[in-house]
């Protein structure tokens, strides 16, 4: 009998907790060379930059009479209020997401290079004339601070019928004096269900962006999202053939953790974030 390989074998992968709480990946059975038991292989470190602005109360409530107690608390609720919306604002920019392997060494990251921005229009959300922007990045080589971009993830969130995260991936190349890159993913995700996260030329024909297709072979990534308000540990599948070394699966590590705090990201500014999106982890 002749027993046939898996026509698309995939490395398995899942994060241990949210992308923003510092988790563990382990890669899990189920997939290529995946054994009999999940083991570890990186770690991730969140970091939200500036942290957030806190205001505090100039005056103590005893010293003050009742009503002009109530005076000063309303004045100072307008006031938080507005600084409050501010700090929303100011809070969706500036996260970074290292991934580490199990020496603790940095082998690639992803970084929000354009803030996510509700729209000018006054919808409160992230429109998709201006999205916010990560970067993928993957060390150089050169030391420990070195860095060049692997690719770029634009989000939004859509309008229309069914609430949704958009997204639009390139793959960035360095040719010479210029930039060059190449569209290889561009859907939307329900921000209630949830969904997947995908690359393959199979849901983004080749040619479909003008330029060849970067990858050799067929299925490349994919990676779960939870929608707004659920526990999000995404798990991650990447085609063997994509991953001649730890180094390529941190990359998608990076993207995964980026794509699913882009659910975060893009929710409507009315709306609080959780505390752990804008403190930094040594807080």
């Amino acid at each position: 009998m002749v027993v046939r390989a898996e026509p698309d074998p995939r490395y398995v992968f899942q994060f241990g907790g949210e992308p923003e709480c510092g988790p563990v990946v382990y890669q899990v059975p189920g997939g290529a060379g995946g054994g009999g038991q999940r083991q570890p292989v990186f770690t991730c470190r969140f970091s939200a930059g500036r942290r957030a602005t806190r205001t505090r109360s100039l005056t103590s409530e005893s010293s003050m009479t009742r009503s002009t107690g109530r005076k000063l608390r309303s004045w100072l609720s307008t006031l938080h209020g507005d600084r409050d919306a501010q700090a929303r604002r100011e809070q969706r920019k500036g996260w970074t997401v290292t991934i580490h392997d199990l020496s603790g060494s940095p082998v690639a990251a992803a970084s929000m290079v354009t803030p996510f921005v509700p729209s000018p229009a006054g919808s409160g959300r992230v429109s998709r004339a201006n999205p916010g922007s990560w970067l993928i990045l993957q060390p150089t080589g050169a030391g420990p601070a070195s860095w060049k971009p692997w690719a770029r993830l634009e989000a939004w969130r859509e309008r229309g019928p069914v609430d949704a995260l958009g997204y639009r991936l390139e793959l960035v190349f360095d040719s010479g004096p210029t930039e060059c890159a190449v569209p290889i993913a561009e859907s939307s995700i329900s921000t209630k269900r949830g969904g997947q996260f995908v690359i393959d030329p199979a849901t983004f024909p080749v040619g479909a962006a003008g330029a060849p297709w970067p990858f050799s072979g067929g299925f490349v990534m994919g990676s779960t999202v939870e929608g707004e308000g659920r526990t999000s540990r995404p798990t991650l599948q990447v085609g063997v053939q994509h991953a001649t070394c730890m180094g390529d699966v941190a990359l998608f590590v990076a993207l995964a953790a980026a794509v699913d705090l882009c659910m975060d990201a893009c929710k409507l500014f009315s709306q609080r974030l959780r505390k752990e999106l804008y403190h930094d982890q040594e807080d």
